[in-house]
This record gives C-alpha cells, structure tokens and sequence, in this order.
C-alpha cells in the first residue's frame, strides 16, 4: 500500500519561495512517475508538475519557470521548489504516483 506524506507548505509572502516535500513508502519514486497537484478553494484538483521514472520533467503552463520537481532515491523522497510564489498559488499541495490515493496534503498561501 502506497502512503504518502506532504511536509514543508506554509505562509509566504509574494514572490517568496517554499520547497515542499512529499516522503513515500510501499513504492520506489524511482521506479514510478511521480507528480505534485494542487486544488484551490472552490477549484478542482489539478496537475503541476509530474517526473518520470526516466527523470524527465513537465509542468502545467502556470507554473513554468517557476517551480521544479524532483526526487531524492535514496531518501525515496519527491520535492517541489516553487520561486516567484503568487497568491494564485494558495492551494493545498498534494503528491501521488498518478494512481488512486492521496496523502493528507500541504497547505500553501501566497499573501502580503
């Protein structure tokens, strides 16, 4: 059973940076393709960012440039380093393996 479990959210102010962490057991990050969503108040879940067992790396238009994904094999971790944080960012922040099943999530909020 895959479990998953979202550290590192919090209060940053505009233009801040956060490095969110997502610690898995009962599958390898390296073996799987792994990906960060959000969901907004009021919004539906989306994507973010998703990096493939190969290591390549994509993310949704909003956050481009912005944000970084990656894994940690040994420590069987994946992060998410967001820079340029905006409020439109505010969102709880969940990782998965793109299957069924979601961990308690992160809170992030954008604010001055």
């Amino acid at each position: 059973q895959v479990q998953l479990v979202e550290s590192g959210g919090g209060l940053v102010q505009p233009g801040g940076s956060l490095r969110l962490s997502c610690a898995v057991s009962g599958i390898r990050v390296s073996l799987n393709t792994m990906a960060w969503h959000r969901q907004a108040p009021g919004k539906q879940r989306e994507l973010v960012a998703r990096i493939t067992r190969g290591g390549s790396t994509d993310y949704a238009d909003s956050v481009k440039g912005r944000f970084a994904i990656s894994r940690d094999n040994a420590k069987n971790t994946v992060y998410l380093q967001m820079h340029s944080l905006k409020p439109e960012d505010t969102a709880v922040y969940y990782c998965n393996d793109l299957k069924p099943g979601w961990g308690q999530g992160t809170q992030v909020t954008v604010s001055s």
